[in-house]
C-alpha cells in the first residue's frame, strides 16, 4: 500500500463530543487517501472508541504529554508528505485538506500553510488567518474577530496557527518538530520562526476553512494559559531572536505591560478579562515573576536549542529581524483587541 500523501494529527485531552465532531468533519473531506492519527493525552483511553469508529490510528499516553510532544508522536508515526495538525475542538470544512494541500504543494519552497480559522459560534468572524508577532516575542492570531470576508486573499504570512496548519514533512526533517518544553501554547510560533529563519515560506489559504471553539479547553484568560504564554514568549526570544535584539525586548515588554494596565484601568482587553475571571489583577504579577524565573532556569537548555537551530538558518539576523517587523503587530492590538 502506498504511503498517504497527507497525515492529519489530532492531539486530544478530553475527547468527547468535540473530538467526535472533528473526526466527522475529516470523514467528509473531498480529498481522500489521507491518514488520521489521534494522540490521546487523557491518560484513561478517552479517545479509543471515537478513533476506532473513525478508522483513525491511535497513540495513547499515560498522562498529558503536552500539545507539542503529542504532535511529535504523531509526526514520528506519520507517513505523509504533508503533516496537518488539527485541534480536537476544530471542525474542518469538507474542502479543507484539498485546498490546503493544493496551495502548499504548488511550490516546494512553501513549508507551511495557514488555514482560514473561523469562530465556531460566530462563523462570519475570524479566529485566525495565520499568526502575527509583537516584538517582545508575543504572538497573536492575525485578523481575530474581524469579518472573514475581509481575508479572502491568498498571501504570504509569517506562520500558521497549529490549530489547523500544514507542515511539509521535508521541512520538519530539516529543522525539527515542536519543542516539548513549551508544553502548551506558542510552540507553533517557535516552530514557524525556526522554519522562516531556515528560508521556508508560509502561505495563507483562505479557501481552507476550519471552525474553531476558541480556548474551549484552557479558557481564553485562564491562569494556566497566561503563565505558559508569558513564559514561552521568553523561550521564543532566547531560541530565535538575534542576540543584539535582546536588550530591546524588555522595552517592548514594559510598554506592553503599560498598555495592559491601561486596559485594567478602563475595563478593556485581556488583562481586564483575566481580572474578571480570576478575581485579582495581582495574580498577573505572580504569573510574570514565575514565568521569568522558569525561563531563567531553562536558559542553558534554550541556548543549546538555539545553537541547534542556527545550523539550519539561511537568513541573517538582520534579514530575520526585518521579516519579524514586516509581520509585527502593536502592543495595543495585542493587549486591548479581542
Amino acid at each position: 500500500m502506498a504511503e498517504p500523501k497527507v497525515s492529519v494529527i489530532i492531539p486530544t485531552l478530553v475527547a468527547g463530543p468535540r473530538l467526535e465532531q472533528c473526526l466527522r468533519g475529516l470523514g467528509a473531506q473531498t480529498l481522500t487517501g489521507f491518514e488520521t492519527i489521534v494522540v490521546d493525552n487523557s491518560g484513561c483511553g478517552a479517545a479509543a472508541a471515537l478513533a476506532r469508529d473513525a478508522g483513525a490510528r491511535l497513540i495513547e499516553n499515560r498522562a498529558n504529554a503536552g500539545f507539542g510532544a503529542a504532535v511529535n508522536q504523531g509526526i514520528a508515526a506519520a507517513g505523509g508528505e504533508f503533516i496537518c495538525t488539527l485541534n480536537d475542538d476544530a471542525t474542518p470544512d469538507p474542502r479543507w485538506l484539498e485546498e490546503l494541500t493544493a496551495a502548499c504543494g504548488a511550490d516546494p519552497a512553501i513549508g507551511m500553510g495557514a488555514s482560514q480559522i473561523r469562530l465556531a459560534g460566530e462563523p462570519e468572524k475570524l479566529d485566525s488567518a495565520g499568526l502575527a508577532i509583537y516584538l517582545d516575542g508575543s504572538s497573536k492570531q492575525r485578523g481575530r474577530m474581524r469579518p472573514a470576508a475581509a481575508y479572502t486573499a491568498a498571501e504570504e504570512v509569517l506562520l500558521p496557527s497549529a490549530c489547523a496548519a500544514l507542515y511539509r514533512a521535508a521541512m520538519l526533517r530539516e529543522i525539527g518538530s515542536f519543542d516539548p518544553d513549551f508544553f502548551l501554547y506558542c510552540e507553533d510560533t517557535d516552530l514557524g520562526l525556526r522554519a522562516r529563519r531556515a528560508g521556508w515560506r508560509c502561505v495563507y489559504v483562505p479557501a481552507a476553512v476550519v471552525y474553531h471553539a476558541y480556548s474551549a479547553s484552557a479558557g481564553r484568560a485562564s491562569l494556566q494559559k497566561m503563565f505558559h504564554v508569558e513564559r514561552n514568549r521568553i523561550y521564543l526570544i532566547i531560541k530565535n531572536f538575534p542576540f543584539w535584539v535582546w536588550p530591546l525586548t524588555p522595552l517592548f515588554t514594559m510598554y506592553r505591560y503599560v498598555v495592559h494596565l491601561w486596559g485594567l484601568a478602563t475595563g478593556r482587553g485581556l488583562a481586564w478579562e483575566f481580572h474578571q475571571e480570576n478575581e485579582g489583577w495581582w495574580r498577573l504579577v505572580i504569573i510574570v515573576l514565575s514565568a521569568n524565573y522558569q525561563a531563567l532556569v531553562k536558559l542553558p537548555a534554550m541556548l543549546g536549542k538555539r545553537r541547534q537551530a542556527a545550523k539550519t538558518a539561511r537568513l541573517s539576523g538582520w534579514a530575520f529581524w526585518r521579516l519579524l517587523r514586516r509581520h509585527s503587530i502593536s502592543a495595543r492590538a495585542l493587549a486591548l483587541e479581542q
